[in-house]
């Protein structure tokens, strides 16, 4: 069998979008799955679109994902270069595309940007939206030879299009969609060769798809209208099709097309947002894709291990924000404890100034959240106590109320007051011996002393670890504030 090699094609044009990812998740995938070679290529010949500091988010990204390519810039194999505009320089797709105008699969045009727009014209779209297109009517197809070569001599302006049939149908495989015809007549003459002499996008994918020896091509299915000319460039080259595979739409929860106003579109923003890159990249295999164990966490060996592209999904897939939240806290609640304090420490910080223990905090709360973000409203209270109302002592489970919770933290105050070892086993040891002289149920103390030294209903961690990590002084000093509060 031939050895499958995929590749991922990115335009350095901005933030790695979710579907990018997707895309390049997919190709990596697939690759690895069969043992086959993983291909970066930067696809940078729209230099009017290209962005500064792009490239260097494409390779931040694919490092944080753990998606390693096996050749690539950096990495050069028998393909190179794999840049597109280090191969613009050597004239390879000028070659190529005078080798389709000499087998009557190409021509020249010359035509003004005021005839262009003289051939657009208003249809309306499936939505019911109108939108502008243009056809090109194939008016420099029938300029003599004599006509083009003094064209070129002059040093006339030109770019270079794809000649497609009028008539009859294309048709092509893709592993998802199965086999889609189009009619010739739908197809226009794409620009093959620009006029600043770059090539279209469309063009140096298949010239260097093929160079490269791609067996899979791994797209979204917005690239599924441009398929039957990629198609006809494949078959006027002579060249072997490639396995096609178009991935679904990725909408938001309102299943609208996920946009950049989504606020979360972006693996850069999802990483800003407190998402971990193994998180982020075992949600995005989902999008469109799911094992047949329908096991929902999985790491990337894992995935490299079950991932079968002939189960992708046709129909569009949703990014389920929160879902994504719940699949980064189970990874969280994963993660080395170590590895995870260095991780949250930074954010404890933005609201703990006082010399706490931190370490502690960050067990406390490891279990609890989902993204980093959630550690500051979740640990707040340790840096000064809220302004709460009392009605957080009422709880009907514990049998407490405002009354009963008053009675019992006067009670405990002074056994607190002269007790000293406030480590949380020392702590909870004596305030058990108290309980028990008394005959109470645990949370009938407990949940009232807990909500005395937080101001919170709920916290991380209970009484005695909260009063463990503030120390007896300010665990005396809000206590007493809970008891001036009950009874006013």
């Amino acid at each position: 069998m031939k050895k499958i090699r995929t590749r991922f094609a990115p335009s350095p044009t901005g933030k790695m979008h979710v579907g990018n990812l997707r895309t390049a998740l997919y190709a990596y995938l697939i690759t690895r799955h069969e043992g086959g070679d993983f291909i970066l290529r930067i696809e940078d010949t729209d230099q009017k679109r290209e962005m500064e500091g792009a490239v260097d988010i494409i390779n931040r990204t694919l490092k944080l994902t753990g998606l390693d390519y096996d050749e690539g810039p950096g990495k050069e194999g028998d393909c190179g270069p794999y840049v597109q505009s280090d191969r613009v320089k050597s004239g390879l797709y000028m070659e190529y595309a005078r080798k389709l105008v000499e087998k009557g699969e190409a021509y020249y045009c010359f035509c003004s940007e005021e005839r262009l727009e003289g051939l657009k014209r208003t249809v309306k779209s499936e939505d019911g939206s109108e939108k502008e297109i243009a056809v090109y009517d194939k008016h420099c197809l029938h300029l003599s030879k004599e006509e083009v070569e003094k064209n070129l001599k002059e040093g006339k302006s030109f770019v270079i299009r794809q000649n497609n049939p009028t008539e009859g149908s294309t048709t092509f495989h893709d592993v998802i969609y199965g086999d889609i015809s189009v009619n010739n007549d739908e197809l226009d003459d794409m620009i093959l060769i620009k006029s600043d002499g770059y090539p279209t996008y469309n063009f140096a994918n298949v010239v260097d798809d093929h160079l490269m020896g791609i067996t899979h091509v791994v797209r979204g299915n917005e690239y599924l209208s441009s398929s039957p000319k990629y198609n006809r460039l494949y078959e006027a080259f002579g060249w072997e099709v490639p396995e096609y595979i178009h991935c679904p739409l990725i909408t938001d929860e309102d299943h609208k097309k996920l946009s950049k106003r989504s606020g979360h579109s972006s693996f850069e923003e999802l990483l800003e947002q407190g998402f971990l890159a193994e998180a982020v990249v075992n949600f995005v295999s989902l999008l469109g894709w799911s094992p047949e164990d329908n096991e929902e966490i999985m790491s990337l060996e894992e995935l490299i291990k079950k991932f079968d592209y002939r189960h992708i999904n046709k129909s569009p897939a949703v990014f389920d924000y929160g879902k994504l939240k719940w699949m980064n806290g189970e990874y969280i609640k994963k993660m080395d404890p170590e590895a995870f304090y260095e991780r949250a420490e930074s954010v404890m910080k933005e609201v703990i100034h006082k010399p706490l223990d931190l370490r502690k905090i960050a067990k406390l709360v490891q279990s609890r959240i989902e993204i980093f973000p959630d550690i500051k409203e979740l640990i707040d209270f340790f840096e000064e106590l809220p302004d709460y109302d009392t009605s957080i002592y009422t709880h009907k489970k514990m049998k407490t109320d405002e009354e009963s919770s008053l009675a019992v933290l006067r009670e405990i105050l002074p056994v607190l007051k002269e007790h000293d070892d406030y480590s949380n086993d020392a702590l909870y040891g004596r305030i058990k011996e108290f309980i028990d002289e008394k005959g109470y149920k645990n949370g009938y103390v407990l949940w009232p002393l807990r909500t005395a030294v937080s101001g919170k209903g709920s916290t991380p961690g209970g009484a005695t670890e909260i009063m463990e990590i503030i120390g007896k002084d300010e665990s005396i000093r809000r206590i007493e504030d809970g008891i001036r509060r009950l009874a006013t």
